[in-house]
């Protein structure tokens, strides 16, 4: 790695194009935001001077330390800045991130990101990253063949990179059906790979007779939770807390980046689930008025006529 320089940049200064080879969920960011107010910035953003004009200073590592930064209304940082060009960049961002490591997605967006927009073939990034071609190959077919709605799933938080990567061998046609089952029964990496391993092998079949084969999946909601039977009030006082946390979470990872910042084909995807929440949420707004409101109403005659 070249020499760098360190120097005290504005914030508003900093381009984080490359945030979307990135997995950045709002805890995180929160839990940076903590350790600025806390001790300060202990390490320095890694940053390059783009060719194109206007030159812009590029973020390859510390986006979570810019967007903490960002939150706490910091005007400057502290910013290394690499004598290097854009491919060379990409590939410090593997190299700064060895020793915590990125996931296998992480590192086949790097890879695709090399391929598609710096114009490098599969032999020059193996090089340019240290890594066998095979390697290089591996990522790219997991970076070219997840669907992309599954991807907006990972970015969101709702999907593990590392289950993602056992999904990626599937059928793009049946990657979004196996991805929701994945989450909706919170399944591990290595079941995961097992459902998809049962759906490879009968692919004849469908999901549910895939997920029969595997009896030990089970739900989050499985277990010790099924042989307590819930009261009505106990339902609705889950589905408020589970509710509560949810939006809470979209709102954070909403508020963490721009859409953009996802990349287009991603934030048009996020966009049309966003517009399709809205109706959903004003549905739900005017029933639970409805119904306090008319509680609250009977309530008051039962006083009145007492």
């Amino acid at each position: 790695m070249p020499l760098s320089d360190d120097r005290l940049v504005e914030v508003g200064e900093l381009h984080e194009s490359h945030a979307v080879l990135r997995l950045l969920d709002g805890g995180a960011v929160r839990a940076m935001r903590e350790s600025l107010l806390r001790h300060g910035q202990l390490v320095a953003v890694s940053a390059y001077r783009t060719r194109e004009v206007p030159r812009v200073l590029e973020v390859v590592d510390g986006f979570k330390r810019l967007r903490a930064a960002r939150e706490l209304g910091w005007t400057s940082l502290r910013v290394r800045v690499l004598p290097v060009e854009a491919a060379a960049a990409k590939a410090a961002l593997l190299i700064l991130n060895r020793g915590r490591g990125l996931s296998e997605l992480e590192e086949a967006w790097l890879v695709r990101s090399l391929y598609r927009e710096d114009g490098l073939k599969q032999p020059e990034i193996g090089r340019l990253l240290g890594r066998h071609k095979s390697w290089v190959c591996r990522r790219l077919l997991l970076a070219e063949g997840l669907d992309e709605a599954v991807q907006v799933d990972v970015r969101l938080g709702l999907l593990a990179a590392s289950a993602s990567a056992a999904l990626a061998r599937l059928p793009r046609c049946n990657q979004r059906d196996a991805a929701t089952a994945t989450m909706q029964r919170g399944l591990t990496k290595h079941q995961a790979e097992r459902l998809v391993q049962a759906m490879l092998s009968r692919p004849e079949g469908t999901l549910a007779e895939a997920l029969a084969t595997l009896p030990e999946i089970t739900g989050p909601a499985s277990g010790r939770h099924r042989k307590t039977e819930r009261t009505p009030a106990q339902w609705l006082l889950a589905d408020v807390a589970m509710v509560t946390r949810t939006c809470a979470r979209l709102q954070a990872r909403l508020l963490s980046r721009p859409l953009l910042a996802l990349g287009d084909e991603t934030a048009r995807l996020v966009k049309d689930g966003l517009d399709a929440l809205l109706p959903v949420l004003g549905a739900l707004r005017q029933t639970i008025e409805h119904r306090t409101e008319g509680e609250r109403h009977a309530s008051l005659d039962d006083a009145h006529r007492a």
